[in-house]
């Protein structure tokens, strides 16, 4: 569907790990972002989401094709964890948007969940950045297939988390916020929020060998 709705350029999809388990980290502008998601991996994946989360009524049918794993924005339930390990225990793909909800052109600070089911479930992260399915849908209605952009870095982790809370605490904000700067080397400069500047953004661009798109006027291609 992916590519009904937009022209879209992949980079960097040989970063994905051929088998799982892995945990997959994106950034989240729009929406319509797992449509682009999937499209992009191209295998079976489960998602995190928000048991509050609104639902346009055309994708009403996206949760049950796509897998949905609901979690509470304030707190991980037990359920929800469980639910998210035998994903990972059965080798498969955790796909979340660790900013807790759609953040509209900006990249927010990172909830927990996506370290701490990385580190339960001994699953590396691959961050991924998804722009321009912003204007996708609208696109649709008006006879333009909107350009997507969807870089895809190397995988990290996973880490062990010390059993002492404070210092477990510690550990998920600095993994935590390494997992952000690596979405944002992904992302134009203007969409990184506050990791805009951060000097691993480079670092990471190199070892990716991936710069953004600072702009959507491209042929649509694949690396």
């Amino acid at each position: 569907m992916g590519s009904i709705l937009a022209r879209i350029k992949i980079r960097g999809r040989h970063n994905l790990p051929k088998t799982g388990p892995f945990v997959v980290a994106c950034n989240h502008f729009s929406d319509y972002d797992p449509v682009f998601f999937s499209y992009a991996i191209r295998k079976p994946i489960s998602y995190i989401a928000a048991s509050d989360q609104e639902i346009e009524w055309v994708f009403a049918w996206a949760p049950y094709i796509y897998g949905w794993i609901p979690v509470d924005r304030r707190n991980i339930s037990p359920s929800t964890i469980k639910s998210a390990l035998s994903v990972l225990k059965k080798k498969q793909i955790l796909g979340i948007f660790p900013d807790g909800g759609v953040s509209y052109n900006l990249l927010n600070e990172p909830k927990n969940g996506a370290v701490f089911l990385s580190t339960l479930g001994n699953a590396p992260i691959v961050p991924m950045s998804i722009y321009g399915a912003e204007r996708a849908w609208e696109g649709v209605f008006k006879g333009i297939r909107s350009r997507v952009c969807i870089n895809i870095g190397k995988p990290f982790g996973p880490y062990q988390l010390s059993k002492d809370r404070q210092k477990k605490k510690d550990q998920l904000k600095v993994i935590g916020n390494e997992m952000m700067c690596k979405i944002a080397s992904l992302l134009p400069e203007n969409r990184q929020g506050p990791y805009k500047g951060n000097p691993s953004i480079k670092t990471n661009q190199k070892r990716n060998k991936i710069i953004p798109d600072h702009h959507l006027y491209f042929k649509p291609q694949e690396e």
